[in-house]
This record gives C-alpha cells, structure tokens and sequence, in this order.
C-alpha cells in the first residue's frame, strides 16, 4: 500500500536516500523495493508506548539527519518517534490530535481519496497540490538465486506449469473461502496439468493440510515451510494466484502474477489488488461486506454459495488474456 507514495517521492527527489521504519514482519518486503535504502526495525509492538525506549530509538535517528519523516499510521504515538529526533519536516495526518509533533499535517479527504494506497501517496505530494493519477503498480523485486535454492530445499519443479493457492487469512473465518471449494478446484486444474501449490505460514499449515487431504493429495503444502522472503520467491513461479483477500493477495499483486481475489466478509472497496492483472471475485450479498471475523449469521454464505466452477471459469479466461497479452 505504501510503495507507490515512495514511488512518488523518488519522482520528485531523484536523489533522496528514503529509509522505512517498520516492524520486522514487513522488512523482507520492503527490502525488495528499489526506493528503500535502508529498513529500520521498529521494536515496539501494537499498543506499546514506552516512551524512555521510544526517546533513545528517536536520539538514534537523530544522528542520521533526516529532513522529512512522513507518517502513515494514524495515532498519537506512531507520531512521538519523528518529534524527538527532531526532524525538521513531519508530515502526516492529523489523526489522533496530534498538531505540534506533526507540521505539515494533511486533512483526510475520504471522498477525493477513497483508497489506502491513495491516501498514503497523497503524503508524498505538497500540501495543496491534487494527488498525482494514475498511480503506479506496487512492483516487487524477485531474488533469483534464492527462489532456485528454495526450489531446490522443498524439491520443486517448474516444468509444469503453477497455479499458488494461498487459502489463509489471518483477520479470520469469514475472509477464507472454504477448503473444499479449494479441493474442488485443485482437482479441476490438476486434470488440466497444472500443479497446485498451496503457500501460507506457520498458522496455515493446518488449513493446508486438510485442504490437500480434500484434494486427494494432488497439491503441494508449502504453508508454514517458508519464510516470507522465500513465499515471495515462489509466488513469483506461478502462472496464475487463487487468494483470498489477505496479505498474500498483495504480495503476488505486487509481483505482477495474474490473479484471482476472493472476497467475503470485506471489501475491495479500501484496499484492493494494485495490479491489472487482478480480478476482484464477490457475490456482493446483501449481507457483505460485514467486515466481521466470523460470519455473524453463521452461514458463511458470501463465500460457501462461490462454486468453484467460477472461480475456475474466470481463471482460464485470465490466463488466455494473459497469454495472448505475452511478456510485459
């Protein structure tokens, strides 16, 4: 969501050094942005103050002389950080009163700028001028040699061609289609000839399991057996992504892949795929989108009631497209 804003800042200052200060579960991302110099762990965790350690972080960044911070989040405390280091130029927001620590504060215009990726990239312009359209496509870099010696550790081949499932969704219940439409739909596209591989973390490898049991054992469960660096270098070997609206999603998005977007409980409304290679997939039952973790009418029918018949219609006719669209 943030890389076109870094996008834009290196438009505007080709020569500007732009270091990300983020939580360590996002650097192997932002690492393969071309714009970033440098990741900055944050160490504090969601709803952490601490503000004698958040000073010393702050008397650190200090030293580097930056000239501008702009800050995404929205609350009091994301803002303290770039305040006690003393960065000339703060921009951001104005979200949780925060005048004074930020001073260069932008009012949220919701309606001009419906989208996340919009509102951040909206920082990356001065104050008074109109966000730059249209915005580009987040674009993630692939690391070769790591993807081979991936491929070589978990004993996989790229002969056939690759459709990645990537079932999780870490919000909850009500974003995962279910298993069984997976199942079915690995079951269709195996006869094909394609070869499934199913990719999630550590709290997916269950999901996996009964989904390739579903299946008959015709996909390959790689949930849990990669980091997040490695996930990236494997979703970048499929020729096509089935997701759900998750993390995951954005990933192969970013990496240019066709893709099939599954939503239920949520919306694309904030945040879809950046990518026009993505096909948004919903019912848009009168009850969705709900934006609930489980389905609060027990029925789960804004994802049950998506045959994968569908779903797998759309993604031959994606695939077409893409082929005869060739290399880009």
């Amino acid at each position: 969501m943030a890389q076109p804003m870094l996008m834009r800042l290196k438009q505007r200052f080709p020569d500007a050094i732009i270091d990300v200060y983020a939580p360590p579960w996002v650097a192997p991302l932002l690492r393969r942005m071309p714009e970033v110099h440098e990741v900055i762990i944050n160490p504090f965790g969601h709803g952490q103050v601490r503000l004698r350690d958040r000073w010393h972080s702050a008397r650190q960044l200090r030293a580097r002389g930056y000239d501008q911070a702009l800050v995404l989040p929205n609350s009091l405390k994301s803002a303290l950080l770039p305040f006690f280091a003393g960065i000339p130029l703060r921009t951001g927001f104005v979200g949780e009163m925060r005048y004074g620590l930020l001073n260069d504060t932008h009012s949220l215009d919701e309606l001009a700028t419906p989208l996340m990726v919009e509102r951040f990239a909206r920082l990356a312009e001065p104050k008074k001028q109109a966000l730059t359209r249209p915005l580009p496509s987040p674009a993630l870099r692939v690391n070769t040699e790591q993807r081979d010696t991936t491929l070589m550790r978990l004993n996989l081949s790229i002969q056939a061609p690759i459709i990645a499932f990537c079932p999780g969704a870490e919000y909850g219940p009500a974003k995962r289609w279910p298993e069984q439409h997976f199942a079915t739909l690995a079951k269709a596209l195996h006869a094909q000839g394609f070869q499934i591989w199913l990719i999630g973390s550590n709290k997916d490898q269950a999901l996996g399991e009964a989904l390739n049991s579903h299946s008959d054992g015709l996909c390959q469960n790689l949930c849990g057996k990669t980091n997040l660096d490695e996930a990236v270098d494997l979703l970048s070997c499929a020729s096509a992504v089935v997701s759900n609206d998750s993390g995951l999603m954005h990933v192969a998005a970013a990496l240019d892949r066709p893709l099939i977007a599954i939503y239920g409980s949520s919306s694309p409304d904030f945040t879809p795929p950046l990518s026009p290679k993505a096909r948004i997939v919903s019912l848009n039952l009168e009850c969705s989108p709900c934006f609930k973790r489980e389905c609060p009418l027990g029925h789960l029918d804004c994802l049950r009631k998506l045959e994968p018949s569908v779903i797998l219609e759309k993604l031959l006719r994606l695939l077409e497209q893409s082929a005869a669209a060739g290399p880009q």
